[in-house]
């Protein structure tokens, strides 16, 4: 219900009324504190959604292939290491495994491209089926000196069919440009396995094997198989496609890298929040104490200055999620990261972005709140 009060010499004004009005008294020094909040937040959106974009990109990268279980040794970090590929013998006809497939993918400079998704494949594994040809042929075998980019990667590399690439000291053939039902196939370069192994000098070695599942097997039978996998393979690891990323260590670094640098930010905001409310109370002792005087509760009066905070937390929370969305957008086009991930700007994390902004201006009023229910209504004699 709006509460209304009258002031000498002013109209009949409602509650909100006399929150907006201590916001709009220093514009300059509202508006500096509001930038201060909404930088805070724009890293908070930016940095985690580009974090969180790195595990979903990659997670609908293998739901793409159809791939349920990985077996990898990645735990150190972000690019597998490679292992025998003879390892693929020892769980490929287990209960419940319907097909495997050997897989060797790098990052690495490509061309003019800082860093590029090189993505090798056994030949004739269902890795293979989810790429649709958008122009061109798919290579004719597993030795033919050609290679498949994704519609993203050939953007950035600025190839199309017929053009040649150079992967280390060799140069491929692009016999096709191909749309891969995900972010990370479309910026890859796909070629077949043998061949990245002899480029790389990884010969007879592979960084995962992607299993399919039988029909029907549930959850549990996945965390089965990836235990029994876990133990037939010692020097790897078996997890559900989308967990192996997310579990790693290097992710978990970079995870909390991408907070701790919010959070830096977010302290900055709680600091400006505080000043600018401390010096409007300052400013508005006598205001205050008339308002005690003509009958106000000092909890009302706390509850006045917590809403103004609050109500800076979310102005600068709305602004600094607009700037979030543009400096990934920003980010995302950047050579060094093009084609590598989808930043993930879900519904939950800009949610959880204004209220991490409304909690830093509750949390930065309550001092200057406190402040402000210790004063006299004698103040209010005082010109």
């Amino acid at each position: 219900m709006a509460i209304r009060q009258n002031f000498p010499g002013t109209n009949e004004m409602t509650f909100f009324d006399v929150i907006t009005r201590g916001l709009k008294r220093r514009p300059i020094r509202t508006g500096l504190t509001l930038l201060g909040i909404a930088v805070g937040i724009a890293a908070v959106v930016a940095l985690i959604g580009l974090s969180r974009g790195l595990v979903t990109s990659w997670t609908a990268g293998m739901k793409s292939r159809g791939t349920d279980i990985v077996v990898h040794n990645m735990r150190g970090s972000l690019t597998p290491k490679p292992f025998s590929a003879a390892t693929r013998d020892r769980i490929a006809h287990l209960p419940g495994v319907a097909a495997t497939c050997m897989i060797l993918v790098d990052l690495m400079s490509v061309e003019n491209a800082e860093l590029m998704i090189v993505s090798s494949r056994e030949w004739g594994c269902f890795a293979w089926e989810n790429l649709k040809l958008v122009s061109g042929r798919m290579p004719n075998d597993q030795t033919e000196r050609a290679v498949l980019v994704g519609t993203t990667a050939a953007d950035v590399l600025k190839k199309k069919v017929g053009d040649t690439v150079q992967i280390e000291t060799e140069e491929l053939t692009v016999v096709g440009i191909v749309e891969g039902g995900a972010f990370v196939e479309n910026g890859s370069i796909i070629l077949s396995l043998p061949l990245l192994q002899q480029i790389t000098g990884n010969q007879d070695k592979i960084s995962a094997i992607d299993v399919r599942v039988a029909a029907g097997t549930n959850d549990a039978g996945i965390r089965r198989l990836c235990e029994e996998m876990s133990r037939l393979i010692p020097e790897a690891h078996a997890e559900a496609a989308g967990e192996h990323l997310a579990h790693t260590e290097g992710y978990r670094v970079i995870s909390a890298m991408s907070w701790g640098t919010s959070l830096l930010a977010i302290l900055v905001g709680v600091l400006g929040v505080t000043n600018t409310m401390l010096m409007s109370v300052f400013e508005r002792k006598q205001e205050i104490a008339i308002l005690l005087a003509l009958g106000w509760k000092r909890s009302r009066i706390v509850r006045m200055i917590l809403w103004e905070s609050a109500m800076l937390g979310l102005l600068g929370g709305i602004i600094g999620v607009g700037l979030g969305v543009i400096g990934v957008h920003l980010m995302q086009a950047a050579p060094a990261i093009r084609g590598l991930l989808e930043p993930d700007l879900s519904v939950n994390l800009i949610l959880m972005a204004v209220t991490i902004a409304v909690c830093v201006g509750v949390l930065s009023g309550f001092y200057p709140a406190w402040r402000s229910s210790r004063l006299t209504p004698s103040l209010a004699l005082h010109g």
